[in-house]
């Protein structure tokens, strides 16, 4: 038995650990997910549909153009008789707008500050995947491991039964030692049942984020590196590069030029009109008619029932809302940090403090063991014993879980968790490509990927 106890006590630690160069490492499994994640390309997509903005706030630079054609038949009545005529006239008209109260320069500032927010904002969703595919890749590897170790407590138990079975047969022990045994075996079962669900459960979890199945996972899932010295670095850090932030100032940059976008309205607009036009058969006496014109037109706004003024007033309130959001984005993000480095530090002291249980553990079941042989303990004892140990196990191996998922968590609260920060083999997703693709067109229906 006391063999059996030491090597499940190995088979807990190795378990997870492949050593075979087929062995699919954390940062492939966050390269996959990368790639591959529905919610990340969806993300993308929407990024893609909000640079769209940039070059329809720029159409107020740019001239409308359009034709006309009419074609019909005129009867008239004279002197007693009718008379038909059919005509027909094309017109092409252009309008350029030369001043629109600097409503097209606020409004594509506007846009393109909402695009660097929606920038900022797929960078966050970037980070949320990558954390849910460390931690989906890092569960898989605790269930696994807590597979290992229900099934070596159930091996372990089952011998219990077997010798409690033949010190009865021999008159050493008693029917209550050999029912004592068989309920924890029973519930050795059980608990393995459960670990096996949950396996389960994280491998489909895994393959939802990551696309594909779990497979030869490598426990080496080393972030330490990434993690920030102190506190006060990780503070300072999420000040410059967490996405959140980024994108709640942005935003507030978007409502300072949708106010005056706004106001604008209430400026005159100064436009030229030209217009060129053939007509056939206009009336009774002319056979064709040709006709051209170009004329200046400013509108001023007097007044118009008070709703701009009230849109204006309104943006100023939405302006002040996002600054407010600016400081709740920021608080938010400082408690996250700092939330998140007691969850890492809390981890690495449990880890220690689980390890020496589990050792402390291991040498009083060997000495139970050894005690129950000379008749100084009962087989309650041992099972005892052994239920300590189990249950101190379980809280390394969810120690060492937490340990890692909780450096996942640090780094990615400060926003560093991202595919050039942990280096991943895999293409970028450049979204200025696209925005670069968009920004000028000043026609195509297909999109820059041929859709």
């Amino acid at each position: 038995m006391r063999k059996t106890m030491k090597t499940a006590l190995v088979t807990l630690f190795a378990v997870g650990v492949v050593t075979s160069s087929e062995a699919e490492t954390i940062k492939e499994a966050l390269a996959l997910a990368y790639a591959n994640n529905p919610t990340l390309n969806a993300a993308r997509a929407e990024l893609r549909g909000v640079d769209e903005n940039v070059p329809q706030a720029l159409a107020g630079w740019r001239p409308t153009v359009s034709a006309e054609a009419d074609v019909g038949s005129i009867r008239s009545s004279y002197g007693g008789s009718q008379y038909y005529r059919n005509n027909a006239s094309i017109s092409l008209a252009v309008s350029q707008t030369v001043f629109r109260g600097f409503r097209t320069v606020n409004s594509t500032r506007q846009a393109e500050a909402i695009v660097r927010a929606q920038r900022e904002s797929l960078s966050s969703t970037e980070q949320d995947v990558l954390l849910a595919a460390a931690q989906a890749y890092v569960d898989v590897i605790r269930d696994t491991a807590l597979v290992s170790l229900q099934r070596s407590d159930l091996q372990f138990l089952s011998e219990q039964v077997r010798a409690a079975n033949d010190r009865f047969e021999v008159g050493e022990g008693t029917r209550t030692d050999v029912s004592q045994a068989d309920a924890r075996r029973a519930e050795a079962q059980a608990n393995l049942n459960t670990a096996l669900a949950n396996l389960n459960t994280s491998r489909a979890i895994y393959r939802q984020i990551v696309g594909l199945e779990a497979k030869n996972l490598s426990a080496d899932t080393r972030i330490s590196v990434l993690v920030p010295k102190s506190i006060d670095e990780a503070l300072r850090i999420s000040e410059d590069d967490q996405p959140l932030i980024q994108q709640a100032q942005h935003l507030v940059d978007a409502a300072i030029f949708a106010t005056k976008a706004i106001e604008g309205e209430l400026l005159p607009t100064v436009s030229v009109d030209g217009s060129v036009s053939r007509s056939w058969n206009p009336s009774d006496s002319v056979a064709t008619q040709n006709a051209a014109s170009v004329y200046g037109r400013v509108s001023i706004p007097i007044y118009q029932a008070g709703s701009v003024s009230s849109r204006v007033r309104q943006s100023k309130e939405e302006l002040s809302q996002t600054r407010l959001q600016l400081d709740v984005t920021r608080d938010q993000v400082r408690a996250n940090v700092i939330s998140a480095w007691g969850v890492y530090q809390a981890a690495e002291a449990s880890i220690s403090a689980a390890r020496s249980a589990v050792e402390a553990q291991q040498l009083a079941l060997e000495g139970v063991i050894e005690e129950q042989r000379v008749g100084q303990r009962t087989t309650l004892d041992v099972l005892d014993a052994q239920r300590e140990l189990v249950n101190q196990r379980v809280n390394l191996v969810t120690a060492q879980r937490n340990r890692i998922v909780g450096g996942y968590q640090l780094v990615s609260s400060i926003g560093r968790l991202d595919a050039d920060t942990l280096n991943l083999s895999i293409a970028r997703y450049k979204p200025k490509e696209h925005y670069t693709a968009v920004r000028d067109k000043w026609f195509g229906l297909r999109t820059p990927d041929g859709r």
